[in-house]
């Protein structure tokens, strides 16, 4: 049924009556005070526009390098017109990066950290990492960095570098992967034995007001040898004035305060008045020289990349000059410049640690908050942040039925979440032409990427995927990520689930922006599905929202059925569909002589993108009947689809033989060939589900009639829709593209281990493909990294296992049960959770308690067994207890050893329970009363419930469904032509 039966909402969303509040406290048994948390009033403020604490945040990118919309070059080689050793001395045009940094919501004024160990030939002053020619799985950052913990309003953050003792061993890291070829893994920084000894840097923000920001720097010598770390934390304005002639220059100034302490003092036209407090070098001896600060401009060092003399004496790369090379010339001695830093000294003894205070407070609110200048009020307001961090966590976690270690990874799974904002500018049309202090691009570039975007226009702060290895949206990341950010942040989500659906982003010709490489690409429809939970997790209230969106979806739907359905029978294509090389050919490309794919993927997501266009529709009807006749459209063209599927040409997409779906080939001679390769391809059609139930219908008189009219005249249709007679008079409808019948097939290839069940949930690609070729190509399993150099090697669809798509898998599952309820089971093993007792035996499991084993397979990628987390059990470096609790977060993993894979901080792929709210309720078995005291792991290692089952071996890949042990009542296993009335 609607997620909402479900316990769907993860909190008491804010701003909710206290009736309201006590019923759903009571239904997720926390405490109604809960709602009441003072990061939760700090959010309120922000979205009533009373108090900006939104303000500043981790805003900037980890990456601008390489980028796309940095890239001038004739032939688009973004990674070579930008490189990392120009990022140290060019100024970026489109935005800014740093070490584990902030800077204001329109990235004005930047804050970040860069090291020197002493022995590095440059500052660490940003992440480094390969190219995608570099690298043998195409890009990936080679740094050692976890995020900690972070506030929807970055009222508290913390994050750590792991920075080598010894030189940093860039040339080793190219050098080494290089080398190496797509069988290999990848080379990464702790192979190198960098990490055996190293500086760990954290770096902590706690606010005591919106403009004024403490931070905690805390260094400490893990190695075994004494060492030398300076620290330069950096404050710099973005380079605008040497794009447009006649912009005012910001400037940063050093002051010395009346106690004799300095301090840097900002000024920039459409900001307040700053000041950068830093505290005294905690090694520094009475009498000594305070802490040196350096100033330089944030320009280009023409002479070095171009040999041209016009920029002025003081440029980018300063500090490198002056720490590095001594050279005394580079920074300029009036102590003024558009970049300015404090540079630290720390001698540091094996385990040693010290930390720096440092402040950033608007001019006219510094005393306001704290009472004194300076650093003087840190300790309190970090101690006053983390606690009320903690409280608000406590919170949306419900940490009360969580392990200490299911706490730690969650709080850094949002941590990642948060920490990944990031401000993104990109003019599209200027960027075609160029500015006008500058010579034009070239021509080339007017025919060339995203030159039919010249709409586009960017300048916001975004959810990455990844700032360093994606630092640039992507459209189907982003609606996964609201569905997670709306636990913490409903205000954001709703706001960037909106901002994608704008006229200077959406196209006229209504498609989404898929990402910078090509706007144009396409990326599966789930910002229909994104829009629906959120508007259910926060409240089911905010129906301006809903329709907002709705409106802007229907241009998004009618873009997919004139673009993607080439012969007009409801049988869609799209490319790729953010699946990269899952097929045996790229997907993406034109077919010969007038052929054309018509793809079970690509019509699975639009079913699923009109079921919820018609649970939109539906809501939006409860208070405006004029909506009634559109929803009426959906479910029309719903069950069209359902039958183009399943019956369009015979049996549609779907092969009675082999009992799955596939895509197919049309010849131009009507000739169809399927290719019959078992991938997620021809699971998706099982995520295309909705329930019609009769609370809906009774509220919608004249949808119901124009429904029972059309399941009674277009019988050839109706056929697709099951019903279920809960009570006389209440019948429930079920649409989907799978029906029973084929149920029952694909889910014994999904369910088997054959197939594709993994120890850590379902794979990518049939692990059968091992061992049998497909007919039109090449394709063989490989649960690791790609071995193919399609669409850059850098993500593979090929085995490995990948969140987003198990997380829809398994939230379908619930649908079905939903509406089957316990008549219809299926042979299932759950998952073996120690290595010490013997596999458990396949039984008979109801579809939702497979959709709760598939769950915690996902989550235990991340639960330590042995003391090893799977995701990293290839990493001896993570055995260390320094290293043992910290988390990274995958983009995808190894379909059999449950090894990360890919980008490393991709926090999408976090785990499920952590995220969304009915899975988590499930999980705990708030709503199952006689299992109620049984933990999430304790699930996984329940005893069958027939014993006698003991020493049964798994039936074959093509398992059927079990005969149903009891029907609800009214219930029809068989669909009908014309329903009762």
């Amino acid at each position: 049924m609607d997620d909402i039966r479900a316990g769907v909402f993860a909190a008491p969303p804010p701003r909710v009556t206290a009736a309201n509040a006590a019923a759903m406290a009571s239904l997720l048994g926390v405490s109604v005070d809960a709602h009441h948390s003072a990061e939760q009033r700090r959010l309120d403020e922000s979205a009533a526009r009373k108090t900006n604490w939104q303000r500043w945040g981790p805003y900037l990118s980890e990456r601008q390098w390489g980028t796309v919309r940095e890239d001038y070059s004739y032939n688009g080689a973004a990674w070579d017109n930008f490189t990392f050793d120009m990022a140290a001395m060019r100024a970026f045009r489109w935005g800014e990066d740093g070490l584990l940094g902030i800077c204001d919501r329109e990235c004005r004024m930047c804050f970040a950290l860069a090291l020197w160990n002493g022995k590095d030939s440059i500052l660490k002053e940003r992440l480094f990492g390969l190219t995608n020619s570099q690298g043998n799985h195409g890009e990936d950052v080679k740094e050692s960095y976890f995020y900690l913990d972070a506030t929807p309003t970055s009222s508290y953050m913390r994050a750590v570098y792991k920075y080598p003792f010894n030189a940093f061993p860039y040339e080793e890291l190219v050098c080494e992967n290089a080398r190496r070829g797509r069988q290999e893994p990848e080379y990464e920084l702790e192979d190198t034995g960098a990490l055996d000894n190293y500086y760990d840097v954290q770096a902590e923000y706690a606010k005591a007001g919106p403009n004024d920001i403490y931070v905690r720097i805390t260094a400490t010598n893990f190695g075994s040898e004494p060492g030398t770390l300076h620290v330069i934390p950096t404050l710099w304005f973005r380079n605008t004035w040497s794009w447009a002639p006649g912009c005012n220059k910001p400037s940063i100034k050093a002051r010395v305060c009346e106690d004799g302490s300095q301090m840097l003092v900002t000024q920039q036209e459409t900001l307040k008045e700053f000041h950068l407090h830093a505290c005294p070098n905690p090694q520094q001896r009475a009498g000594q020289t305070p802490v040196e600060l350096l100033f330089t401009e944030n320009d280009t060092n023409t002479r070095k990349l171009w040999n041209v003399t016009d920029c002025g004496p003081y440029t980018k790369e300063a500090f490198h000059e002056h720490i590095i090379r001594g050279n005394e010339k580079a920074c300029n001695p009036c102590r003024e410049g558009t970049k300015a830093g404090v540079h630290y000294v720390l001698r540091l003894l094996p385990g040693q640690s010290e930390t720096l205070l440092l402040r950033i407070v608007a001019a006219d609110e510094e005393h306001e908050q704290s009472g004194s200048g300076g650093c003087s009020g840190a300790a309190a307001v970090f101690e006053r942040q983390i606690r009320e961090a903690d409280e608000f966590y406590s919170i949306v976690l419900h940490c009360s039925q969580l392990s200490r270690d299911e706490k730690m990874i969650s709080r850094q799974a949002y941590a990642g979440l948060l920490w990944s904002k990031q401000f993104y500018h990109y003019s599209v049309r200027q960027w075609l032409h160029g500015d006008a202090s500058f010579p034009p691009p070239p021509p080339e570039r007017c025919a060339g990427r995203n030159a039919d975007w010249a709409h586009l226009y960017n300048s916001d702060v975004i959810s990455m995927p990844d700032k360093w290895e994606y630092p640039w949206y992507a459209s189907w990341d982003l609606a996964f990520h609201m569905v997670a950010m709306c636990s913490v942040d409903p205000y954001f989500a709703k706001s960037q689930l909106i901002l994608l659906l704008r006229e200077w982003f959406m196209h006229p010709s209504g498609q989404i922006p898929a990402y910078e490489y090509n706007f144009g690409d396409v990326n599966p429809p789930v910002h229909a599905w994104a829009v629906w939970r959120v508007y259910l997790q926060t409240g089911r209230r905010d129906r301006v929202f809903l329709a907002r969106c709705f409106h802007k979806l229907l241009l998004n739907f009618t873009w997919w059925v004139n673009r993607k359905d080439p012969r007009g029978k409801n049988l869609f294509a799209g490319g790729f569909l953010g699946l990269d090389n899952i097929g045996v050919f790229d997907r993406s490309r034109p077919l010969a002589n007038g052929a054309f794919l018509e793809q079970a993927d690509g019509t699975a997501w639009m079913g699923f993108f009109c079921s919820f266009m018609l649970a939109i529709a539906c809501e939006l009807a409860f208070h405006d009947i004029a909506y009634e006749d559109i929803a009426s459209k959906f479910f029309e063209h719903f069950v069209a689809i359902i039958d183009a599927i399943n019956r369009l040409g015979g049996t549609g997409l779907y092969d009675e033989n082999d009992g799955f779906y596939y895509d197919q080939i049309l010849m131009s001679n009507g000739v169809v060939t399927k290719i019959r390769c078992r991938s997620l391809v021809g699971l998706l059609p099982l995520i295309a589900t909705h329930i019609l139930d009769h609370e809906t219908l009774a509220r919608l008189p004249a949808f119901r009639r124009r429904m029972n009219w059309f399941l009674q005249h277009r019988s050839e249709l109706g056929r697709h829709v099951a019903s279920n007679e809960r009570a006389p008079g209440e019948c429930d409808y079920l649409l989907a593209l799978v029906p029973l019948d084929r149920l029952k097939s694909v889910l014994g290839y999904m369910l088997s281990e054959d197939e594709f069940l993994s120890e850590y949930g379902i794979r990518s690609l049939s692990k059968s493909i091992g061992v049998s070729s497909c007919p039109l190509g090449h394709l063989v399993y490989t649960p690791g990294e790609s071995d193919s150099e399609m669409f850059g090697s850098n993500s593979n669809w090929r085995g490995p296992i990948w969140f987003p798509t198990n997380y829809l898998l398994i939230m379908s599952l619930f649908v079905f049960h939903d509406f089957y309820g316990d008549a219809v089971t299926v042979p299932y093993r759950r998952r073996h959770c120690d290595d010490t007792s013997s596999p458990p035996e396949e039984e008979q499991a109801t579809l939702k308690e497979v959709a709760v084993d598939l769950a915690v397979r996902l989550e235990s990628l991340f639960i330590p067994v042995g003391g090893a987390r799977p995701v990293t059990r290839d990493k001896p470096v993570f055995e260390h207890d320094d290293f043992r609790n910290l988390c990274l977060f995958y983009e995808y993993f190894h379909g059999d050893t449950g090894r990360g894979c890919g980008a490393s901080h991709q926090v999408l792929r976090a785990p499920t329970s952590c995220f969304d709210p009915r899975v988590r309720c499930t999980l705990n078995n708030r709503r199952d009363g006689p299992r109620s005291s049984l933990t999430a792991s304790e699930l996984s290692q329940r005893p069958g419930r027939n014993a006698r089952r003991a020493g049964r071996r798994s039936s074959p890949a093509r398992r059927k469904l079990a005969p149903a042990r009891r029907s609800p009542p009214g219930f029809k296993a068989r669909t009908h032509a014309a329903p009762p009335a």
